[in-house]
């Protein structure tokens, strides 16, 4: 089962798609509503890595960053497949409670 961190981060760089690296995953949560802090996107990244759920390459190096090559990630099958079984089993809980007194618009 995948955090809801991990699940925004991992969303995050499908949407990125070759542009996500660590600062554009940080924007796009940002501008979600939900901003992370650079560190803990590093550290839930090197988690998902660790599980299999993302891969990790370094880019070209470039001038505008001192020489230094940007860390670049990208969701594996096995991440895909986590994302899918999380958003299917969400969607299966709320079934039917969309209309429930408890959770309606007031």
């Amino acid at each position: 089962m995948l955090g809801t961190l991990q699940q925004l981060v991992m969303l995050a760089a499908v949407r990125l798609a070759d542009d996500a690296y660590g600062a554009s995953i940080q924007d796009a949560l940002e501008r979600a509503g939900r901003p992370v802090s650079i560190a803990t996107i590093y550290v839930t990244m090197e988690r998902l890595e660790a599980d299999g759920f993302v891969r990790s390459w370094l880019g070209e190096p470039s001038a505008t960053r001192g020489g230094k090559a940007r860390r670049h990630y990208a969701v594996t099958r096995a991440g895909t497949r986590a994302l899918v079984a999380v958003r299917d089993e969400l969607r299966q809980a709320w079934r039917g409670l969309e209309s429930h007194p408890a959770i309606a618009p007031r």
